[in-house]
């Protein structure tokens, strides 16, 4: 919808990128284009793929000034009303790679701190992990958090970045690829920022923990680190951390040849993956120089690197996907079969409303817009609910889907469950 410049590609691979793996110009430039291709107009304002397109250089075009525009009206709108301790975090990170002060938001005819609503923000997922042991929302988010007021300069992060770590190395934790990868990079902030030898013994030994942690997982997996959607905080992570893996090395072409392999579609995990691939992590938010970015011109060559994967544009022939309904967990139990034909190459939010069509008073369902695309919140007049934990989680074989329902695209014959659960 808008024209993308951009920006310093040519700079970064040149000799700014510190770490030794950059993705080839070609490739970065196809994920920016669809980066650009994603925003639109009557959609809410995405701040990670804002801060993916400032990592990646391109500062200047008609894209990224509406995105920032947008960014700075919706904080206003809605910071102090309905957005998580995460949200505000990945505002304030899209600011300061806008080189924008994230203490003096102007839109709307107003002016807000967002420094201070995220410190707020915080305080409440701190208290909730004292008094109950777990977060208000999530440990990736408290990450979030603690990685934007170390970034911001400001107070708070210190306190949230011992409670990571301490999480991080608990052996009761178990947590994911993300979270993990998100909170060594709030650790690595905070890590440069303290002068307390207790404090640095504990963050190097987390740090220590996390990244060896992730080259054993590659190790294991031919370079794969948990799924294809955690590789782009992984990397991230990996890249922006070496002394806490010394004298270890890290394999990153192996790991960035898993990354090429794939077709990413979604623009979220584009937003996370781009960072990496142009040798940048969330860490260096708070250090761009816009105003140079901006002024130099675009340099994009012909490549014969890997491209990201392309679907034929063709008229497909019907499947026949299964789906079912399932709650074995709250109020009147239930559990309901359908099978229904979409066309080939159909995501899963097709085959549930070719369901909710053929029968509405079973298979109604209802979703809603995140950064990850649309997350649905109810079926069959059931709602996840964040107070009691609980969500519906789609399956195939068992096995919990990677992708949402908005990106997945089933396979002729393939059974889907919804299972309403908890985390």
């Amino acid at each position: 919808m808008l024209a993308l410049a951009f920006g310093v590609l040519l700079a970064l691979a040149g000799g700014m990128v510190a770490h030794r793996c950059v993705a080839p110009h070609q490739l970065v430039s196809e994920m920016l284009q669809s980066l650009e291709d994603s925003v639109k107009e009557d959609e809410l304002a995405n701040p990670s793929v804002l801060l993916a397109m400032n990592l990646a250089g391109a500062t200047g075009g008609a894209t990224r000034k509406w995105l920032l525009q947008e960014i700075q009206e919706e904080a206003v709108k809605r910071a102090q009303k309905d957005m998580t301790s995460g949200e505000v975090a990945l505002y304030v990170l899209a600011l300061l790679s806008s080189c924008h002060d994230p203490q003096r938001v102007h839109a709307l005819g107003q002016t807000l701190d967002l420094l201070r609503v995220l410190q707020q923000r915080t305080d409440e997922e701190m208290a909730s992990l004292e008094a109950e042991g777990i977060p208000k929302t999530t440990l990736y988010s408290v990450s979030l958090d603690a990685l934007g007021l170390c970034l911001a300069g400001v107070g708070g992060y210190q306190g949230a970045s011992v409670v990571l770590a301490k999480q991080v190395l608990s052996p009761e934790s178990h947590l994911s690829v993300d979270t993990r990868a998100m909170a060594a990079l709030a650790l690595a902030c905070t890590y440069g920022q303290t002068d307390l030898r207790e404090v640095r013994d504990l963050l190097w030994e987390a740090l220590s923990a996390v990244t060896n942690g992730f080259l054993d997982e590659q190790d294991e997996g031919d370079g794969m680190i948990g799924n294809i959607y955690d590789m782009g905080l992984a990397l991230q992570a990996l890249g922006a951390t070496e002394e806490f893996y010394a004298p270890r090395v890290w394999d990153c072409a192996q790991a960035f040849s898993v990354v090429y392999s794939h077709d990413y579609r979604q623009p979220m995990a584009i937003a996370q993956v781009l960072p990496a691939l142009v040798g940048r992590s969330y860490l260096d938010a708070a250090g761009l120089d816009c105003a140079a970015s901006a002024r130099t011109p675009p340099s994009l060559q012909p490549s014969l690197s890997p491209k990201l994967g392309t679907t034929g544009a063709h008229r497909a022939a019907p499947i026949t996907v299964h789906y079912s309904i399932i709650n074995k967990l709250q109020g009147r139990h239930f559990s309901y079969t359908t099978s229904v034909q979409v066309p080939g190459g159909s995501t899963l939010l097709k085959v549930l409303q070719a369901a909710e069509k053929e029968k509405p008073d079973i298979f109604s369902f209802q979703t809603k817009q995140t950064s990850w695309g649309p997350m649905v919140v109810s079926i069959h007049g059931l709602a996840a609910n964040a107070e009691d934990r609980t969500y519906w989680q789609f399956l195939s074989g068992g096995e919990a889907l990677q992708e949402g329902v908005g990106t997945y695209k089933p396979r002729d014959g393939e059974h889907i469950q919804a299972i309403f659960s908890t985390y």
